[in-house]
């Protein structure tokens, strides 16, 4: 049965969201077709469509009945994560000929690393790039000649741009194929101890840099949970891959097999068979509620409180920050994954991975198991775990006890009773907060406010010594009008030096952190942004701010009549409109909504 909570939860999100959910269904039921969609082309089309074919492919383009697959392909050697897409392709095309189809590459999406970028101008793009994803994947989808779609892409923003275009495309099949962490290397607790003594100044950039290449060594996902491995956790528990494929590492035997068989769990839900099953009628308000579920028991990033929304927006369903927040206070944290603890995704995988997970929040009713999955079937298949049997790919059931109880735990012995992510609101605005890697008696801060208008002040406040005090770090006109809302991650070694010295410390911001933040409070998605109105504007060096994640309050401690009087700050932000390709997003930064409807530049109108 599931849990009161939940239910109650996803019910008024069906009911807000009916009225858009039921046309974006007929729209989905419109565009359908128990024909090859390739069909319906003129033959000049339709040529232009096969004419760089092989003989065989072309043959079954031609005069065939079978499903054709489109592969909407994220990959670029930059990314690490993305470089064993390289061969991949070759991979699909094998498995779609296999049961009498096609697949071929539809386009390209851009895929930018964050952790290139942080801290530097294009950063600023970074948010902006899941809408570019997006309508890169209608652009590849929008010949109209595929049966169904495969999507390869796995970090940041790449994932949340996949899934909003793949739903606009709701009437295809969809299937999200993973390509996994790279091997464990340099810890992620020793990496960061290591950016610490750097923003001490006690080691120098060779020692830096030689860290840096020990933890991020090979291809495959970074191993820190940050937003890339989050998004496979979520993809996966919303049935959008195949079983236990999350976290396979690239490379291996059973990687493969996996692709394959993703591919041809395509190929049998097109609406040529028996099974059609459409993306868009597949995920459903229950979908997202166990992303939601699943976000909060693994302390996943907090970039999620933006992308679930704009996905779910794409789908015709209505997410609040309140829906996460409420389903926050009923799931328990079941996973201590860096930067909420010591282990990585690897080791998480060995302890159970998600097929111990989802079996754990199934049993107390936190999970819908009543979903409609790539499987085809309920969630109950994602209890299982992949594994190769005399070369062929098989399941079993995972794992009845963790095996690291210090990475892994069950709903009977949680490492905390709520998820810890939790909605802050106050005169300064509404944000959330996650406090699952912040220690319990740093939930509540009171300090002064220093007052910044970009991280780089902060760094040169922090190297003069002018922070060894209490403080409160404020970081405004870092929102999605002002300057595409990019990560602060590098505020977060200076920050956590302040903290170990023993001073109470807190970060408030309108702009992101992600899963890579860590153990200091961190008032983050402040919104309305400063840019757009919202209060950070009014707020001045030395007003007294409270930082409340307990009683979920974020405040200036000012008088009201002072506060109402008091002007917004006005600041000059044409040197981030510009170089590093930031003049061509001025459109962008002109549409973006608000960080609690997605920061996004769509708005999934009705008319």
């Amino acid at each position: 049965m599931v849990h009161p909570v939940i239910a109650e939860v996803t019910a008024r999100i069906v009911e807000r969201s009916h009225p858009r959910r039921d046309l974006y269904l007929q729209r989905v039921a419109a565009a359908a077709s128990s024909k090859p969609k390739r069909q319906a082309l003129g033959c000049a089309n339709q040529a232009h469509g096969f004419a760089g074919c092989g003989v065989a492919d072309k043959s079954m383009l031609r005069e065939g009945q079978g499903a054709s697959l489109g592969i909407v392909t994220a990959y670029n050697d930059m990314l690490s994560a993305h470089r064993p897409y390289e061969t991949y392709p070759e991979l699909i095309r094998e498995a779609a000929r296999a049961v009498g189809g096609v697949a071929m590459v539809a386009g390209g999406v851009p895929a930018m690393c964050d952790g290139v970028t942080q801290g530097e101008a294009g950063m600023d793009l970074s948010l902006f790039s899941r809408d570019v994803i997006a309508l890169s994947t209608a652009v590849a989808l929008s010949h109209n000649t595929f049966d169904a779609a495969c999507f390869l892409g796995i970090c940041d923003k790449i994932v949340p741009g996949l899934v909003t275009g793949a739903l606009t495309f709701g009437h295809l099949p969809a299937v999200l194929i993973p390509a996994g962490p790279m091997p464990s290397g340099l810890p992620n607790s020793e990496k960061a101890k290591i950016r610490q003594l750097f923003a001490e100044g006690k080691v120098d950039r060779a020692a830096l840099l030689k860290a840096e290449g020990e933890a991020y060594h090979a291809p495959g996902t970074c191993t820190f949970y940050g937003t890339a491995n989050t998004n496979q956790m979520l993809v996966e528990i919303m049935g959008l891959h195949v079983p236990g494929s999350a976290f396979v590492n690239p490379g291996t035997p059973l990687r493969d097999a996996l692709t394959r068989f993703a591919a041809q769990r395509a190929m049998a839900l097109t609406a040529l068979g028996d099974a059609y099953l459409p993306v868009g009628r597949m995920i459903d308000e229950r979908s997202f509620v166990n992303a939601v579920v699943a976000l909060h028991a693994t302390g996943g990033s907090t970039n999620h409180t933006i992308h679930l929304l704009t996905m779910a927006a794409a789908g015709g369903i209505t997410l609040t920050w309140e829906d996460l927040s409420d389903l926050a206070a009923v799931t328990p944290l079941l996973c201590r994954i860096y930067p909420n603890g010591l282990a990585d995704v690897n080791h998480f995988h060995a302890a159970g991975g998600t097929g111990f997970l989802v079996r754990e929040l199934l049993s107390a009713g936190l999970l819908h198991e009543d979903v409609s999955t790539v499987m085809g079937q309920g969630l109950r298949a994602y209890t299982r775990e992949p594994y190769l049997q005399d070369g062929e790919l098989a399941w079993r059931d995972a794992p009845e006890v963790s095996g690291d109880d210090k990475v892994l735990r069950s709903t009977a012995n949680p490492f905390q009773s709520t998820g810890g992510l939790a909605l802050l609101q106050g005169n300064l605005g509404q944000c959330v907060v996650k406090t699952s890697a912040v220690a319990p008696e740093r939930h509540i801060i009171e300090a002064p406010a220093r007052v910044f208008h970009n991280q780089e002040a902060v760094q040169a406040a922090f190297k003069a010594g002018e922070l060894n005090k209490d403080v409160v770090v404020v970081v405004r006109f870092q929102g999605p009008k002002a300057n595409g809302m990019p990560e602060l991650h590098k505020l977060m070694p200076p920050l956590g030096v302040l903290q170990d010295k023993g001073f109470k410390v807190a970060l408030v911001t309108d702009g992101r952190l992600s899963g890579a933040s860590g153990k200091v409070l961190s008032a983050i998605h402040v919104t309305p942004e400063a840019l757009a109105g919202g209060p950070l504007a009014k707020l001045k060096d030395g007003d007294i701010v409270r930082v409340d994640a307990t009683k979920g309050t974020l405040a200036a401690l000012v008088p009201e009549a002072e506060w109402a009087a008091r002007p917004d700050a006005q600041v000059d932000l044409a040197p981030n409109h510009y170089g590093t390709g930031r003049e061509l997003f001025a459109p962008f930064r002109h549409l973006a909504g608000r960080a609690d409807a997605g920061a996004t530049i769509f708005t999934f109108q009705d008319e």
